[in-house]
């Protein structure tokens, strides 16, 4: 009985070891692919690609996207088909895919090697094929129709996982290839140091100064964007504008921690080009034009800090041209009237007073509408309502686009006051230490009087209250010592100048 039983046992045992030797059939063909976003992945006993042990799937009916570890880094995992070790081994996955016309973003991450094929393996737009912790390669591609999608990975011991997404881009939301208008930039933002992967857009520089210094909110930081932003790291932006140059020679001064490169053409010559990595570094370009330029300014940051900077200047002599300034005195005040000729870039006046011809003190601006463009002759007015007593100087004082500085001539009006039958204020000459005294023919509800020197600086102001008719009334004038020369006395009430009179200090 007992030799019996052991016979059984060693009869069972013996057909279970042949049973588990026999070779199982690796099913699949190696050629088909996979159809409505589920992948046939061919999966190889050995990291070339070779020994077929039969197919698995990923991907889902609603997406492609898959991320696979294989389970253990030295277990075994099935097919369908036959087990495989994860230690060595290799996949080929096949999936046709059809995407309507658009840009797509292609994520694949693997360890170890991978690669992808939108044409069935003809060429790789993703090549990674080499032994490597989990690393994570990006590329963009703009897609119309049906492809045969194929995508490699192979296992050489270790850990094990390889990842596929793919998203419509944000090219399919912007025309990357429009630029800015009236000096503020479009500036198109990539993923990688060489416009790899587009993330969005956003705008630089004001209307009517396209100057910038940009550190995208510091190094490794994420930087938002019309779209999904950019990690500071390494990436790369792409500046358009298309700018209109009145005739003249201007500098351009372009810096960048990388690499930084400018153009006038559109990018098909680069006038400025430090296209490699450094520190913060600045380049000038002087050249002369006349019309509208397809500016490209590109830039790239290769780790660590990042900035790119952007001004210009006017190298003409004659940034503004002004064809006349004239003044005339109507109706006690001062209507200054000036034309500036066609090809004129101002920014703002400043309208310049003087007592003596010598010394300017501002009297009011005047600033130039942004929307204004000087294509013909223009001409401005400005009205001083206070001029001096006497004789007055006025001249013009112009800022142009690029912050340079044009003086016109001087003209001269001269102001008799009626008011000053009304008031006496004596005396005349003092030695700066002294009182003077004030009388007024009419009462005065709130009286001030301030004094100031030749340029209108203003020396002190003191407030005298009701002043009744032929009141006479004494005050100091200096609070402090001044220099001899010439200052100017102010009788107001309520901001309005009702007299003004020229003292001397000996």
């Amino acid at each position: 009985m007992m030799k019996t039983l052991l016979f059984s046992i060693s009869l069972f045992f013996i057909a279970a070891v042949t049973a588990n030797a026999q070779p199982c059939t690796p099913q699949g063909n190696e050629t088909t692919y996979g159809t409505g976003n589920i992948w046939i992945g061919y999966v190889y006993d050995n990291s070339n690609l070779t020994v077929y042990k039969g197919y698995m799937n990923e991907g889902s009916a609603s997406s492609p996207n898959f991320d696979e570890s294989f389970g253990s880094s030295n277990g075994n995992f099935n097919t369908n088909g036959c087990p495989v070790n994860a230690t060595t081994f290799s996949v080929r996955y096949k999936l046709t895919k059809t995407f309507a016309a658009g840009f797509y973003d292609f994520t694949v991450g693997g360890d170890d090697g991978y690669r992808l094929s939108l044409d069935g393996g003809a060429t790789w737009v993703i090549n990674r094929w080499n032994d490597q912790s989990y690393t994570t390669s990006i590329y963009t591609a703009q897609l119309n129709g049906s492809y045969n999608i194929v995508l490699e990975y192979y296992e050489n011991n270790g850990d094990n996982r390889i990842s596929f997404n793919v998203s419509q881009g944000c090219s399919s939301l912007d025309d990357t290839n429009l630029y800015g208008t009236n000096d503020v930039w479009r500036a198109y933002v990539y993923d990688g140091t060489s416009f790899n992967q587009y993330q969005g857009f956003v705008t630089r520089g004001t209307l009517n100064n396209p100057s910038i210094d940009e550190n995208f909110g510091g190094s490794n930081v994420n930087f938002a964007t019309s779209c999904t932003g950019v990690q500071t790291e390494t990436f790369s932006v792409r500046f358009r504008l298309n700018k209109t140059f009145a005739s003249g020679s201007y500098t351009f001064f372009v810096g960048g921690d990388d690499g930084y490169r400018l153009s006038f053409d559109g990018g098909t010559t680069w006038v400025i080009n430090q296209w490699n990595d450094h520190p913060y570094s600045v380049s000038s370009y002087t050249a002369t034009l006349n019309g509208s330029y397809n500016m490209v300014l590109e830039y790239y940051e290769n780790g660590g800090e990042n900035r790119v900077t952007f001004a210009l200047a006017s190298a003409s002599p004659l940034p503004v041209k002004l064809m006349s300034f004239s003044g005339a005195a109507l109706n006690k005040k001062a209507v200054l009237n000036w034309t500036l000729a066609a090809g004129s870039n101002p920014d703002y006046f400043e309208i310049e007073r003087s007592a003596d011809g010598v010394n300017f003190t501002t009297a009011g601006k005047l600033t130039v509408p942004s929307t204004t463009n000087v294509q013909a002759d223009m001409n401005f007015s400005y009205t001083d309502a206070t001029p001096l007593t006497g004789k007055s100087f006025y001249r013009l004082r112009i800022t142009d686009l690029t912050g340079i500085v044009t003086y016109s001539k001087a003209v001269a009006l001269t102001f008799n006051n009626d008011n000053n039958q009304s008031f006496s204020i004596y005396p005349t000459v003092v030695n700066g230490t002294g009182s003077l005294t004030i009388q007024s023919a009419n009462t005065v509800k709130s009286a001030t009087i301030v004094v100031t020197n030749a340029a209108g600086v203003q020396i002190s102001q003191k407030g005298i209250g009701r002043l009744q008719a032929g009141q006479a009334v004494s005050f100091i004038p200096f609070t402090a010592t001044v220099a001899k020369g010439m200052y100017i006395i102010r009788i107001a009430d309520d901001n309005n100048i009702l007299h003004t009179q020229k003292i001397i200090v000996q």
